[in-house]
């Protein structure tokens, strides 16, 4: 796996740093990055060290001006590497945190889980197997929270969420296998 970050300008120009695992500080490396590209695999930059603040993936092809794609004010400061998952699928969700209120049980993508289960509010998950990404709006829209397998207990009190306190969840989807 491997992911390529270019300093300067847009468009590949400057200095490159290679990335193929994790770094909690890209800082080091290079002092901003304006484009990047990604060879293989799927990545979850952040605009804070640490794996803290705004989440944004990246899967394979080339990002020449990925701040004005993905509207962020600040360059990446960190970078996760996400592991492939062939098999199964599997996540509950449930309406209030620790796990209370309506459950719904996932298997694959949800656009809407307003439109699909009559839920307006997501506030905790259990995944139990393969990688998601859950979105704070409908249809796959707004910010992003990357969900590894585990328990997500209270969304709004933002521990173990990167720092993104108060995230509403409304559509949720699978990280394929296809997308490496």
């Amino acid at each position: 796996l491997k992911c390529l970050f270019h300093t300067i300008d847009k468009n590949f120009q400057g200095r490159s740093y290679e990335c193929s695992s994790d770094c909690t500080d890209m800082t080091s490396y290079l002092s901003r990055c304006h484009s990047c590209r990604v060879e293989n695999g799927c990545y979850m930059v952040y605009d804070r060290n640490n794996y803290m603040g705004n989440q944004y993936f990246m899967r394979r092809g080339d990002y020449p001006d990925y701040m004005r794609n993905f509207g962020m004010s600040d360059c990446i400061k960190s970078c996760h590497m996400i592991p492939m998952h062939r098999g199964n699928y599997r996540m509950r969700i449930y309406e209030r945190e620790n796990f209370g209120g309506q459950m719904h049980e996932m298997m694959d993508d949800c656009d809407s889980i307003m439109d699909r289960y009559r839920m307006s509010d997501c506030q905790s998950c259990n995944v139990m197997d393969g990688h998601w990404l859950m979105y704070e709006q409908n249809h796959f829209r707004g910010r992003m929270m990357y969900m590894r397998p585990g328990e997500y207990k209270n969304f709004s009190s933002g521990i173990g969420m990167g720092g993104m306190r108060g995230m509403r969840f409304m559509s949720m989807r699978r990280i394929m296998d296809s997308w490496y």
